[in-house]
C-alpha cells in the first residue's frame, strides 16, 4: 500500500466516521435515541494505563481528564484504521471502489463493538446488559452499516475529485 492509498484511506476514515455521527445525531434528535457518549471511551482508555481494561460499569468508574477530546479523537482514529483495514484487504478500493463491499465490511466492523468495546464498559457481549439489548444490537448494526455507506461515498467522492484534478 502507498502513500497515496494512506492519505485516501485516512480521509475516507474520517469521513465515514463522520458521516457516521450524522446518522447517529439524526437519531437522537428524531427519534431521541442516544449514541456512545465518546467521553466513556475515552475513559475507558484512559483507565488502560494503570491495568483496568474492563468495567462493570464504565460511567461510575473514576471520571479522567480529558476524556472527552480522548474519546473523539480515539472514535476517529478508529474510523481510519478500518478504512486501511479496506484498503488492506482490496487493493483497487481507491481506484474502483465497490458499495457492496463497503456497506458488507462496515456492517462486519460491529464486531468489534460487540465483542470488544461493549463487554469492557460492562455493557456485556452485543449489549445483553443493556436495557433493552434488541434495540441496541440493531442500532449498532446499522450505525455500521451508514459506517459502510459512508466509506463508499467517501471513497467515491476521493475518486471523483482524482479524475477531476487529472483532467
Amino acid at each position: 500500500m502507498g502513500a497515496g492509498d494512506v492519505i485516501d484511506a485516512a480521509a475516507t476514515g474520517i469521513g465515514a466516521t463522520l458521516v457516521m455521527d450524522l446518522w447517529n445525531l439524526l437519531l437522537a434528535r428524531v427519534l431521541g435515541i442516544p449514541s456512545l457518549d465518546y467521553c466513556l471511551l475515552g475513559r475507558w482508555i484512559l483507565h488502560m494505563p494503570s491495568g483496568t481494561f474492563r468495567h462493570a460499569r464504565i460511567g461510575v468508574a473514576a471520571a479522567k481528564a480529558f476524556e472527552c477530546p480522548v474519546g473523539r479523537i480515539a472514535h476517529y482514529s478508529i474510523g481510519v484504521f478500518l478504512a486501511l483495514g479496506l484498503a488492506a484487504l482490496s487493493p483497487n478500493w481507491r481506484i474502483h471502489p465497490r458499495f457492496p463491499l463497503a456497506l458488507l465490511y462496515g456492517i462486519g466492523t460491529v464486531v468489534f463493538p460487540f465483542f470488544l468495546m461493549q463487554p469492557s464498559l460492562g455493557l456485556g457481549v452485543a449489549s445483553a446488559k443493556t436495557p433493552n439489548p434488541t434495540q441496541a444490537r440493531l442500532k449498532s448494526l446499522l450505525t455500521h452499516a451508514v459506517f459502510g455507506v459512508g466509506l463508499y461515498l467517501c471513497a467515491l467522492g476521493l475518486h471523483h475529485l482524482r479524475a477531476t484534478a487529472a483532467s
